[in-house]
């Protein structure tokens, strides 16, 4: 069984080349395809140097996974976001769960990093949002290559392209979480922001993501709302300030 690695990265020239290494150290077989939102360091270099494939694409996670997926020749997709880290085990444990016929694929029990409540919390979060079928990229999705194509696979959307993606995925066949070793992703794209604005800022995504709105006007609010602050028209329903980050 051949594991195709799929890591989106932008910017990543510091952490990519170790993230290559230690797959491998797990599983010289597997192959590692990374795909660069056209970073502005070195990052496609450690890559390759380390000894993945790279290539560029557009910027946007869901275009990146997308264009990855098409260069993949293994049996089984594995989906890794750059600041997840996947401890000494997990490509093994993927293979012992693929051996019963009827697993189609499925993700890890998400760690997150940092002694703060918030770290805490969302762990705990993640583990009660994928007991309903639920998760995100950041809990390292894999899934059968004849099922991802079955499915329809990734869309090159701008946001929640993880999000749909499982929700398709667990609406096709049995899905597992792999609960040990676990995967242990960075909280530090939450540093600076108030948990109560990030939640909300959640909430609301979801909510108009359900509603139909076009994922391109989503991930504009969602960047603005990171960048600068939720607008005005949402900080009513956050009671958090213009000017702070979230």
């Amino acid at each position: 069984m051949k594991i195709s690695i799929v890591i989106p990265t932008l910017n990543e020239a510091e952490r990519i080349g170790k993230i290559v290494r230690d797959l491998r150290q797990q599983d010289p077989n597997c192959e590692i395809v990374v795909v660069d939102g056209s970073s502005e360091d070195r990052t496609r270099e450690q890559a390759e140097r380390a000894g993945a494939w790279a290539y560029v694409a557009p910027r946007g996670r869901g275009q990146q996974l997308a264009l990855g997926t098409l260069r993949c020749t293994g049996d089984v997709i594995l989906f890794l976001h750059a600041d997840t880290h996947l401890p000494e085990g997990c490509l093994n444990a993927i293979k012992q769960q693929l051996e019963d016929p009827d697993v189609i694929g499925g993700n890890f029990h998400t760690l997150f990093d940092g002694d703060t409540q918030f770290a805490e919390w969302l762990t705990d979060f993640y583990a009660w949002f994928r007991g309903h079928g639920l998760y995100y990229g950041d809990s390292a999705i894999f899934v059968r290559r004849r099922v991802y194509d079955a499915i329809g696979g990734i869309r090159p959307i701008a946001l929640m392209e993880d999000y749909d993606f499982s929700r398709r995925l667990e609406r096709h066949g049995k899905t597992v979480c792999i609960d040990l070793p676990a995967a242990e992703t960075s909280s530090r794209r939450f540093e600076g922001r108030r948990p109560v604005a990030i939640v909300c800022g959640w909430v609301l995504i979801h909510a108009l993501y359900h509603l139909g709105l076009p994922p391109s006007l989503l991930a504009s609010l969602y960047d603005s709302s990171r960048k600068r602050g939720l607008p005005s028209r949402f900080s009513r329903l956050t009671n958090t300030p213009q000017n702070e980050r979230v």
